[in-house]
């Protein structure tokens, strides 16, 4: 039975005034019987837009909705583990409203499908019901192959994952302590609980995946290294686009200015939110978040529940264009964060003890589209205003770290300083493969995830003198 309704079932969470004095989930998750009611809204389109057009990695979205439909939740979680490794993590994550959701027939005349909801339901209940899961993987038995990842985040857990599958051994080389990449430093926990991510790289150790933290490849050694004294048949290059850009504007290096990268990770990692880490992170009343997409988001959101009474986005183009998910967008501002649309920083000050006191900026308006497709903001002169701050955190996006390109050589890359491959994650060396966004520059986190399990097969036939 097809339940015709237009809008979704509403998702619970903690409400606004709450939320922001915690770090915990935002979104509760539904019930059984929300799940099943929603399911019942897909129409079982023919010609699956959801899956074909708008899913990355092409899960088999109605079908396994309609097991939801049916009750049959086991079913639907294994349907979507055919085509998704990180499912849990994907469907908090996904811009949904841009990927399957925004291909669902029923956003024509009302609201799509809650696709990434069912997705989240189907993968909690799964953990919920199976908590001896880890206990119970068995390695595969070996291939004699041995190859290595460079990095832990989405397209390096998920390559490695896949590449344990086959037998192969596998060693995961992450800079930081701590292994998940973005999906540990870089999504806040209200966001991406810790736990999930860590249930998953649990999930790989049980399959007999090594990782080394702590290990630099391109500083405390090279890819060559890896091959040529290690064994390594094949390396896989997963080290994402992690290095922030600057604007250049006077006062970007005062005390109380931050990137979005390291702002982040004191909350993240550093848990700077807990008295016992009080000094990590020195209390700021008055924050400013430079940046539209989805990383300002999670910045100014931290922000708040750091006990900052005010907390404002600047962006230099309009709300129209702002490239966050409109999610987290409609999140922040329940949460009482302003925003400053069509205004640009031009200068950051400091007060007399040397730290950021003030931040000027300049008023925009809009001109002819640029190569991104959006419309180029063009300054108004003589617009300049100051905002009283004691916080500014720079969220306008990260570029390629050239430690692993710069001492691999004959590596190709591109003018952006990207790793070029081809259509299967092979780069112009032989035996190296890479994918994420140090091939396609900053995307997402499912787009990642497809990338690093087309490199392990390509790897593994690579391997094996296929």
């Amino acid at each position: 039975m097809i339940n015709l309704v237009r809008v979704k079932n509403p998702m619970p969470e903690q409400a606004p005034q709450t939320r922001i004095q915690n770090f915990e989930e935002v979104c509760q998750g539904y019930t059984e019987d929300m799940a099943v009611r929603e399911a019942m809204r897909c129409l079982r389109c023919r010609t699956k837009p959801c899956m074909n057009k708008g899913c990355p990695t092409h899960v088999h979205i109605p079908d396994f909705i309609a097991k939801v439909a049916e009750g049959d939740f086991e079913a639907a979680y294994e349907i979507i583990r055919e085509t998704s490794c990180l499912s849990p993590v994907c469907s908090r994550v996904c811009p949904h409203e841009n990927q399957c959701e925004g291909s669902c027939v029923h956003g024509i005349k009302g609201q799509p499908v809650a696709i990434g909801s069912l997705e989240r339901f189907v993968s909690d209940w799964h953990a919920a019901h199976h908590p001896e899961e880890i206990a119970e993987i068995v390695p595969t038995a070996p291939s004699g192959h041995k190859a290595a990842v460079i990095g832990a985040g989405p397209a390096g857990i998920s390559c490695a994952g896949d590449l344990a599958d086959k037998g192969v051994d596998v060693t995961v080389y992450e800079t930081l302590d701590v292994a998940g990449g973005i999906l540990t430093y870089g999504i806040p926990a209200f966001r991406l609980p810790k736990d999930i991510v860590e249930r998953e790289i649990d999930k790989l150790k049980a399959k007999g995946v090594k990782f080394v933290t702590g290990s630099s490849v391109g500083k405390d050694c090279t890819i060559d290294d890896l091959m040529k004294k290690e064994g390594f048949e094949s390396v896989f290059i997963g080290t994402g686009a992690e290095v922030p850009t600057s604007m250049h504007v006077p006062g970007e290096e005062l005390p109380g200015v931050y990137t979005a990268n390291d702002f982040l990770m004191k909350i993240n990692v550093g848990k700077a939110y807990l008295p016992e880490n009080e000094g990590l992170l020195p209390h700021a009343d008055k924050i400013v978040i430079v940046g539209g997409g989805n990383v300002a988001m999670d910045a100014a959101r931290c922000a708040i529940r750091m006990g900052a009474s005010s907390v404002t986005i600047v962006y230099r183009r309009s709300r129209e264009e702002m490239p966050a998910c409109d999610a987290e967008i409609n999140e922040a501002m329940a949460e009482q964060i302003a925003f400053h649309y069509l205004t640009n920083p031009v200068a950051i000050k400091a007060g007399p003890d040397g730290r950021v006191n003030k931040i000027e900026c300049l008023r925009m308006e809009l001109g002819e589209p640029d190569a991104s497709g959006r419309r180029r903001p063009v300054p108004i002169e003589g617009s300049n205003f100051e905002m009283d701050v004691d916080c500014v955190v720079m969220a306008i996006g990260t570029k390629m770290d050239s430690a692993v390109t710069g001492t691999t050589p004959d590596l190709a890359t591109d003018k952006y300083g990207c790793i070029v491959t081809d259509e299967n994650a092979a780069t112009s060396r032989p035996g190296i493969f890479a994918g994420g966004d140090d091939v396609t520059g900053p995307l997402t986190v499912v787009k990642a995830m497809k990338a690093g399990r087309t490199a392990a097969a390509s790897m593994y036939a690579y391997m094996s003198g296929q």
